[in-house]
């Protein structure tokens, strides 16, 4: 129907024609308004407010983009037509592989079809239809008819017969001058008279509704989701009753797929009085009068009405459906301040978390993918090499072992161990640098003028530019078993730094990333008041498969039940492993399944970490072969002790010295290394003469100026 856009009458009567065909633009009902069939009007044109069923790709007012997406940019364009020509490219390899298997086939199907013509022919001669009929004038005693018949019947197969005789002739002539007629026509014009035979006699021989060609890409073809069935489900779950006045169930939008392809949803609108929280309690139900899993049945809550909400109902089960692997196997250099990719959620859609200014509590049972998901984070942090990354691994696994190639400070378990001597102490001198770098951090961009920080907090900018104000991405695995230890002092010590670095590190540029199965029942008295406060002011959790609900609610806290959020009720399995509740990085709170990164998935991207830390000389702290007590080994005094006589030394023949003469601290220390250490400590790289050449290495004064400036 034409509709002008000037006249807001004709644009309301359009769209109300578009959206409700068959209905009046005035939104009158029908008098069958009691019928539960959805074909019968059940209610008025809905009210403005509702959500959209397929969401338009339009802007608000209406009109669609000039400019489709894929021509607004050169990334974009390129990525569809990487997708185009691949899937045009895959199709072609595909049928060009199986060429001699459909070219038998045809030849087959010809063969077939030669005597399937000549029978053709024969019945064609024949005239059956007539001998039928002359049947029918001998039942019906009508002897005039019969004769009529007989003579046509004659006249018919004589000249039928003499066209299937001269048909012959002409084939037989063929045949006998072929040589001639060979010599006579162009060379290709045999073979495309040959070939348009085959074809039709392929096409004789095959039979009806076969092809010989398979499908290169296959679409899943599901069970459709009728208006009924969504009634009949409702109904059985309590939520309304098609007979009762003021219980019918209404649709607010037509019946739709959604915009992902992966399912069928609509927008629903309980009975006045039934409210969110009724339909939370009868999921199950409703996924029964569905005859589905409840799993494949999402409800999103609408804001514009407490009764009104969204059904979707997926073709099959969505979490089911692994994520892939990480795409950070690609091992290129990230950037803390870009989004996180996480996983993907229940339709599909890409899940990205953004780790500034946050902190984020993971936690579920053991063995559900707790580590993994915390890891994922770990791994996007360490491929930004201008990110501090403080590893505190309080189960001793080897989960995070190869952290130990970018950490700024690692620590791992709570037992003494020869690698890490006492883990308690070491953790204290962590979080107490931690701290210490807050402060330190609020302390410079106090001192900032406006000009350079405007908002008095860091950017992207002044992290790079200025070495104190880098990120740090602070991880606690298993946090609660520090808070548990031997010595209450500890313990305090331990709470307190925690929950002060968690209140006050995301706006110095220090995110958290902790990782918990025991979430609720740690410590007493100061301790668990500062657990508990340390727990509960993470700003974005994420909690996979839980033994209950009350593990549940520690982890997301009250108010995420209250809205329908249960961990516990996560379906448990094997193929359910990472599948988790993402609550509080969004006004959406989706069910995430997580990006897989195994072990050797780590290993690699950790290689390649640490491989852009040295080009971007950011290597720092453990990973740089240094202690995190002074008082161990003093970098500057040591380095000072190679020099005999040399106004300069290499990195490579410092660090070959060091590990000679005090292999007890740098049997391991490398020239990368050793540059990095002393570069932290501010001492420039230089050139300098060593046998005839100008490497780059450290000049003695340099170092002689740092100790005088660390001792002042």
């Amino acid at each position: 129907m034409a509709i002008d856009e000037t006249n807001p009458r004709d644009w309301d009567a359009g769209m109300a024609e578009l959206l409700n065909p068959g209905q009046p633009p005035d939104g009158s009902r029908d008098k069958q308004t009691n019928s539960s069939h959805f074909d019968v009007p059940l209610d008025d044109t809905p009210s403005p407010g509702g959500m959209p069923v397929h969401t338009p790709d339009t802007s608000g007012s209406g009109r669609r983009e000039v400019i489709p997406p894929v021509l607004r940019s050169w990334k974009a364009f390129k990525t569809g037509a990487y997708l185009t020509v691949g899937g045009w490219g895959h199709i072609a390899t595909f049928h060009t592989v199986r060429v001699l298997w459909y070219g038998l086939q045809v030849a087959w199907y010809a063969l077939i079809g030669l005597p399937k013509l000549v029978m053709r022919q024969l019945r064609w001669w024949w005239g059956d239809q007539v001998n039928r009929l002359e049947q029918a004038a001998a039942d019906s005693n009508d002897p005039q008819m019969w004769l009529k018949l007989r003579r046509e019947g004659k006249s018919t197969r004589t000249f039928r017969g003499c066209f299937l005789l001269a048909e012959v002739i002409v084939l037989a002539g063929l045949a006998w001058f072929r040589s001639a007629i060979t010599a006579a026509v162009p060379w290709y014009a045999m073979p495309i008279a040959g070939a348009v035979v085959v074809a039709a006699l392929y096409r004789i021989g095959k039979p009806a509704g076969r092809s010989i060609f398979s499908p290169a890409v296959v679409t899943g073809r599901f069970r459709k989701l009728n208006p009924d069935i969504v009634l009949r489900a409702y109904h059985a779950a309590g939520l309304g009753h098609p007979d009762k006045p003021g219980q019918q169930i209404q649709f607010g939008s037509t019946m739709a797929r959604d915009p992902s392809g992966t399912g069928s949803q609509v927008v629903i609108d309980l009975p006045y009085g039934k409210t969110w929280d009724d339909v939370l309690k009868a999921k199950g139900a409703i996924a029964s009068g569905l005859d589905v899993s409840v799993n494949q049945v999402f409800l999103t809550r609408d804001p514009t009405s407490h009764r009104r909400h969204l059904l979707l109902v997926a073709d099959r089960d969505p979490l089911a459906v692994p994520a892939g692997r990480t795409p950070l196997l690609d091992c290129k250099p990230r950037d803390i301040w870009t989004e996180a990719p996480f996983g993907v959620d229940e339709r599909g859609r890409k899940v990205g978390l953004l780790l500034m200014w946050i902190s984020i509590l993971v936690g579920a049972q053991p063995r559900k993918g707790k580590t993994f998901a915390t890891r994922l984070l770990g791994l996007y942090a360490a491929l930004d090499p201008y990110v501090k990354l403080v590893v505190v691994d309080g189960k001793m696994s080897a989960d995070w072992d190869k952290f130990r190639l970018v950490a700024h400070r690692y620590v791992c378990g709570v037992v003494p161990n020869s690698r890490d001597h006492d883990p308690i102490t070491h953790l204290l001198v962590v979080l107490r640098e931690v701290k210490k770098h807050i402060e330190e951090v609020n302390d410079f961009l106090s001192k900032l003028p406006t000009s350079e920080c405007p908002e008095g907090k860091i950017t992207r900018d002044l992290s790079r530019r200025y070495e104190q104000l880098r990120v740090w991405l602070l991880v606690m695995e298993e946090f609660q078993t520090y808070f548990e230890t031997d010595d209450q002092d500890v313990n305090k010590e331990i709470a307190a730094l925690l929950s002060f670095i968690q209140a006050v590190g995301p706006s110095a540029g220090v995110i958290l990333a902790s990782s918990s199965q025991k979430p609720s029942g740690v410590g007493a008295g100061d301790v668990g008041r500062l657990f508990n406060r340390y727990r509960d002011n993470h700003a974005v959790r994420f909690a996979l498969k839980c033994g209950n609900r009350v593990v549940s609610e520690a982890v997301l806290g009250g108010d995420a039940y209250a809205e329908g959020f249960d961990a516990s009720a996560l379906p448990a399995g094997k193929p359910y492993l990472g599948v988790g509740i993402l609550y509080g990085a969004s006004d959406d709170t989706t069910i995430v399944r997580t990006y897989l990164a195994d072990h050797t998935d780590a290993e690699k991207i950790l290689v390649a970490a640490r491989k852009h830390r040295e080009l971007a000389g950011t290597l720092s702290g453990f990973a740089a072969g240094e202690t995190v007590a002074r008082e161990v080994r003093n970098t500057l005094a040591d380095a000072a002790a190679m020099f005999t006589g040399e106004g300069g030394l290499s990195w490579e023949r410092l660090a070959q010295r060091l590990a000679q003469r005090m292999p007890e601290h740098y049997a391991d220390i490398t020239a990368g290394a050793i540059s990095s250490q002393l570069r932290n400590l501010g001492l420039p790289s230089v050139n300098v003469k060593e046998d005839g050449r100008s490497p780059k290495g450290v000049k003695l004064v340099d170092i002689k100026t740092a100790i005088q400036r660390r001792s002042q």
